[in-house]
């Protein structure tokens, strides 16, 4: 019987990068540009003889290494660790304005929101009457605490009584660490739970393997849906309510 449902954040959510359209009206850069332009100009302001070419690249280094950390070894290192290994590709030290671009970057999806999904809120309002709700979500740039902040935004934090994030565990999905801190939140066992995610590693296999059910949502991007593993295939929120009820 389905006690409980956990929710992925972004593109399941959040429409990830639907910020990028406001961004552009206000005359900003895209994130992954302004991103860069802030740790150039910090290493800039301090060490003038570095080549932008090579700041470029150390910045890229420490974003390869980040996608391995989360796609091979599955947990997150924070924007601050990242950071690190780019003044560790240039040989250099922290310099005096590394916090400051470290919180900038953080908070950049809090301050220019993206949006959420088409009829997300009332469905979760009506699930929440049912089940307890989770969320289960890896944290790229922003921190579990800026998730918290956009659900608050929106009027939804209070519907979840579970909050996992990667930058606070220590891991990712689909590590089973994941899956299981999100049950012992909400009292359930992990075969009472259904998790309804965007991406077929790591939210339909993932708990799948832990004897969870698990619903692939397409309804802001289709990764692939031929062949899926999961329960059950979402492509809107208006279809889920049912979909749950007939998983049990």
């Amino acid at each position: 019987m389905i006690k409980a449902v956990t929710f992925d954040f972004w593109d399941t959510i959040a429409i990830d990068d639907s910020d990028e359209a406001r961004r552009a009206n206000l005359g900003l850069p895209s994130k992954p540009q302004a991103r860069l332009q802030l740790f150039m100009d910090e290493i800039l302001s301090h060490h003038p003889e570095v080549e932008p070419e090579r700041i470029a690249q150390a910045y890229a280094r420490a974003n390869d290494w980040f996608r391995h950390c989360w796609k091979v070894e599955h947990h997150t290192p924070s924007v601050a660790e990242r950071l690190d290994r780019a003044y560790a590709f240039l040989g250099l030290e922290r310099t005096p304005g590394f916090d400051a671009v470290v919180q900038h970057i953080e908070e950049m999806e809090v301050r220019i929101p993206p949006d959420f999904a088409a009829g997300v809120h009332d469905v979760l309002k009506e699930l929440a009457r049912h089940y307890r709700l989770g969320i289960i979500s890896d944290a790229i740039h922003t921190p579990g605490r800026g998730i918290r902040r956009l659900l608050a935004d929106h009027g939804l934090l209070e519907l979840f009584s579970a909050f996992v994030f990667s930058d606070e565990i220590g891991v990712s999905k689909p590590a089973p660490k994941a899956f299981e801190q999100a049950a012992a939140q909400l009292g359930v066992s992990l075969s009472e739970i259904v998790h309804i995610g965007d991406r077929e590693s790591n939210d339909v296999a993932g708990p799948r393997a832990l004897g969870m059910r698990a619903i692939l949502f397409t309804g802001i991007v289709d990764r692939g849906s031929d062949g899926t593993q999961a329960s059950a295939l979402c492509r809107s929120y208006a279809e889920l309510p049912a979909l749950i009820a007939r998983l049990g």
